[in-house]
Parts: structure tokens; C-alpha cells; sequence
């Protein structure tokens, strides 16, 4: 391994070449998110359309790769401190959009809610209602955590953590990484973040219900982030190889994402796999990552690294959802922005539209949406063009 440099370090310089595929199948994620999160006639039959598998899941984990691969390739050519550095950097920009998105949510949101009586509003935001100045303080400090804006405070939470993993991984090795991880997101599927709530509440008599901290069980969901920070620090290893897979890998991922696929849109329950039975839908749990989910998951990605590049080099680039994907932050809060002035207006009903309706209004969603990705992006390029003749100058 090459030597990792802890002073004396420069500024670090992520201006790395992209995985333009990734980007593409962040942006695929993206539009999967808006679909689900927005109500319309469209909303059932895409939730988890490759399996029990959500575009969350795909999202976070190729987050975390892109993560792993930009950051170890810094940490390895400008230090450990360069690289803490730039996570840091990186946390403080999702917190400020997260921020942005919770003031939002908290004044004109609020505002056309309680205006018009939106039952819709009024349950998004309940806790806020009843406590205003606990739910403004809280939702800042990233502890109240309104549903749709309780992914990036558990974002930030793994950019916070990851700098020192990654840096303990690059000296030691992944072994001690993986288990541990391992290890946390198996107490979370017996009860970890609720013991750690009551002790919580105990020692300091905070007034946030569980139930208003977020609907993601932030210690399961850290394996699915730290598994893919080691592959995405796996590609920037020095000496790294191409990933080769096995053929029988392949047959067993194919057999089991097709049946995922074949369950979850012909089962007799739909995203509910096994109905009313809460105790064996705990195998498929989203928010806990349950370890069937992970299988299935495990599954797609497989078939994603050993077919992938072969459709890649086929298929034509998409470059409408590769924009999407580079400017992955703001297009997702434009998303959010997008769905909360739609629950404000029309309520949470998928048919309450006519189909022309949903098709007209998906259409302008998306509009804004690649709108966002664009100048974003064409911001990014003037930014860097002025820091070049900065520094030549």
C-alpha cells in the first residue's frame, strides 16, 4: 500500500474523472425516488420496481462508492488530513440543503397547509405543529427528522464517520471495517436504536417522540454505506484488479433477482411480502435493511458489476439522467421541493388528478428537475474555471 500522508498536505482536488454509469444510475435512482414520493397513478406500480428493493438503497450505496473512490484516491495522493478535510466540506453543504429544505417545510409549506387544512401537511409535520420552537430547534440540530427529509441527516452522519473508517481501513485493511459494521447493523435488527433512545431520554429528558427521528434505522443502513465505501475504495486501491465473478455467482444472482422481481409484481400482496404478517415482513424491512432485503440487493448488484459494462458499452448514453446523477444533491432537494408543493396542494391522494393530469404534472417535475441538474453543473464549470485562472494567475 502506498504511504499515507497525515501533514503537511494540500488542498484536496476531487476533480477526478467520473463513472459516467454511476452517474446514470444515481440519476436513475432520482427519478425512481420522485415517482415513488410523488402521488400519482404511477406511485404502486414503481415502488420498488426491480424487486424488495428500493431506489434509497441503490441511491446510498452508489453514493458511498463514488464516495469511497473519489476520497481513498485524495487520501492516497494528498493525505489523511486533506481527505478528512473534504468530508467535512462535503457534510456541511448536504446539512446547509437540508436546512434549506426543513425552513422551506416549516414556512411556505406550512403555511399553504394549515391555510387550506391539508391533512397531508398537518401529519408531515405534526410534531412541529404541536411544539413549533422544540421541532424548529431539533430539526436543525438533525434529531426531529419530518418523513422525506430523513435521508440526508442520516447522509450527513455517515460523511461525519466515513473519514476516519476510511482512513483506518487504508492502513489496516477492510476486515475489522466489515465486521464491525456488520456487527452494529445486526443489534439494529433486534432493537439497538431503541435501547440507545431510552438511555437517551433518560439522561437528558428529550422531548422528540422515536417516531418523529426519522423512519431509517441509521445503524442498519450504515452497513449498506460502509459496504459501499469499500468497494468504492477498492478501485482506487493501489494495484487494484477488475472484479472478475464467478459464473456460478451469476446464475445464483440471476435466480434470485428474478424471483425478488417475479414476488414483488405477481405476489398476492404486492410490496408487502408476506401480507399481514408484520414478524416475516421484518426479513424485507426497508427502514431496518432487513437481511432478506440485503440478499436481494446483494443480488442486483451482482448482476449489475457482471453485466453492467458489457450494457454499457452497447447501450446509448443517457445523458439527461447522467446530469441528474453529477448534480445528485440539489436535483434531490428540488425533488423534495417538488413533492412537498404537491402534498400541499393536492393531498396525498394518487387519483386524485385525471391521467392527463399525472402526465402533465410528472412532466414538469422532471423539466425542473433536469433544469436543476443543468445549472448546477454549468455552475460547477464556471466555479472551476475561475479557480484555474486563480491559480495561474
Amino acid at each position: 500500500m502506498a504511504p499515507i500522508h497525515a501533514q503537511g498536505a494540500p488542498s484536496v482536488r476531487l476533480a477526478s474523472p467520473r463513472y459516467w454509469e454511476v452517474d446514470a444510475l444515481r440519476g436513475l435512482m432520482l427519478v425512481l425516488m420522485t415517482l415513488t414520493h410523488l402521488p400519482s397513478r404511477l406511485t404502486d406500480p414503481l415502488g420498488q420496481p426491480f424487486g424488495f428493493v428500493s431506489a434509497a438503497e441503490g441511491f446510498v450505496l452508489l453514493s458511498a462508492f463514488m464516495a469511497g473512490l473519489v476520497y481513498s484516491r485524495a487520501g492516497y495522493r494528498e493525505g489523511v488530513d486533506a481527505m478528512r478535510r473534504a468530508f467535512w466540506r462535503r457534510a456541511l453543504r448536504i446539512y446547509l440543503a437540508q436546512a434549506a429544505t426543513l425552513l422551506f417545510l416549516f414556512t411556505i409549506i406550512a403555511a399553504v397547509g394549515l391555510r387550506i387544512d391539508q391533512p397531508a401537511v398537518k401529519d408531515l409535520m405534526s410534531f412541529y405543529l404541536e411544539q413549533p420552537r422544540e421541532g424548529f430547534l431539533f430539526g436543525l440540530l438533525l434529531v426531529y427528522e419530518p418523513p422525506l427529509l430523513d435521508i440526508l441527516p442520516m447522509y450527513i452522519f455517515f460523511m461525519l464517520l466515513s473519514p476516519w473508517v476510511l482512513a483506518f481501513a487504508m492502513r489496516h485493511g477492510w476486515l475489522g471495517v466489515v465486521l464491525a459494521s456488520t456487527t452494529v447493523w445486526a443489534l439494529a435488527q433486534f432493537g439497538l436504536s431503541e435501547w440507545i433512545y431510552v438511555g437517551v431520554v433518560r439522561w437528558t429528558g428529550l422531548s422528540v417522540p422515536f417516531h418523529e427521528m426519522g423512519a431509517f434505522n441509521a445503524y442498519a443502513w450504515q452497513f449498506l454505506w460502509f459496504m459501499g465505501l469499500w468497494l468504492g475504495a477498492s478501485r482506487s486501491a493501489p494495484g487494484a484488479r477488475p472484479i472478475r465473478l464467478p459464473p456460478w455467482l451469476l446464475l445464483a444472482a440471476t435466480a434470485v433477482a428474478l424471483y425478488g422481481l417475479y414476488w414483488r409484481h405477481h405476489g398476492l400482496n404486492g410490496q408487502a411480502p408476506f401480507g399481514a404478517d408484520e414478524q416475516l415482513n421484518l426479513l424485507f424491512d426497508k427502514w431496518q435493511l432487513g437481511p432478506l432485503r440485503i440478499l436481494n440487493l446483494v443480488a442486483l448488484g451482482v448482476l449489475a458489476i457482471g453485466f453492467g459494462p458489457a450494457l454499457a458499452r452497447r447501450l446509448p448514453r443517457l445523458h439527461a439522467l447522467e446530469a441528474m446523477g453529477s448534480a445528485s444533491l440539489p436535483v434531490f432537494c428540488a425533488h423534495l421541493v417538488a413533492v412537498l408543493l404537491v402534498l400541499a396542494f393536492y393531498g396525498s391522494n394518487q387519483m386524485v388528478r385525471p391521467w392527463w393530469g399525472d402526465v402533465l404534472l410528472l412532466g414538469v417535475v422532471f423539466t425542473g428537475l433536469y433544469a436543476v441538474a443543468r445549472v448546477t453543473l454549468w455552475l460547477d464549470v464556471r466555479k472551476a474555471a475561475r479557480l484555474r485562472r486563480r491559480a495561474s494567475a
